[in-house]
């Protein structure tokens, strides 16, 4: 079974991106998933097409999108999506989309395939700080992660999908802090794969 993990690119004048740097690092195969990562680009127009071309090509029964929080301390597994962005700055085109729909007449939101609350526990119980939050903002993050609900609802193929924040790095310790990231994404998969598998969310 294929897995699809995306990150972002750089935003904002920074030099990485936690969120593929964390997806990078993942290990070509996770339980029986095999994995296939990919970095998105922070722009609200190319994002969605890029993830609607990986899907597919890759063909996924999981896809995971994974963004920066950088005012989040936690690993933030998100619960819904909004057909909302409200960009308080602009991407990397520098567009700023400001009281828009993500898809012009979809609907109000969806919600994750992932089993959010089982995967928060199994992470935390692996020492990593995490919740499961209700909001994924009103910037590219979000615009992805609808984007990529929508798409999921109308392809069988694909058993859960949904996306994850991941916090700022440290100044120092940074290599630490990826990998506790990088594990969190593991057991992620880990755990949607076996209740993708039990048929259960």
């Amino acid at each position: 079974m294929q897995a699809l993990v995306t990150g972002f690119a750089p935003f904002g004048g920074d030099a990485i991106n936690p969120s593929y740097e964390a997806v990078r690092r993942l290990p070509a195969g996770v339980g029986n998933l095999d994995v296939v990562t990919a970095e998105l680009p922070t722009s609200f127009a190319r994002a969605p097409r890029v993830l609607r071309a990986l899907i597919a090509r890759e063909k996924p029964a999981i896809v995971l999108c994974v963004g920066l929080a950088a005012d989040r301390p936690a690993i933030s597994i998100e619960r819904v999506a909004v057909n909302w962005c409200d960009a308080r700055t602009a991407d990397n085109d520098g567009a700023q989309l400001r009281d828009k729909a993500v898809i012009a007449r979809g609907p109000a939101a969806y919600f994750s395939t992932l089993p959010v609350a089982q995967t928060v526990e199994a992470v935390v119980r692996a020492g990593i700080v995490a919740e499961a939050s209700l909001s994924a903002g009103a910037f590219v993050c979000n615009h992805v992660f609808y984007g990529l609900m929508h798409a999921a609802a109308k392809n069988r193929r694909i058993r859960r999908a949904g996306f994850v924040h991941v916090p700022a790095l440290p100044a120092d310790g940074s290599e630490a802090v990826l990998a506790n990231l990088t594990r969190a994404l593991e057991i992620i998969l880990r755990v949607s794969e076996e209740r993708g598998n039990r048929g259960k969310i």
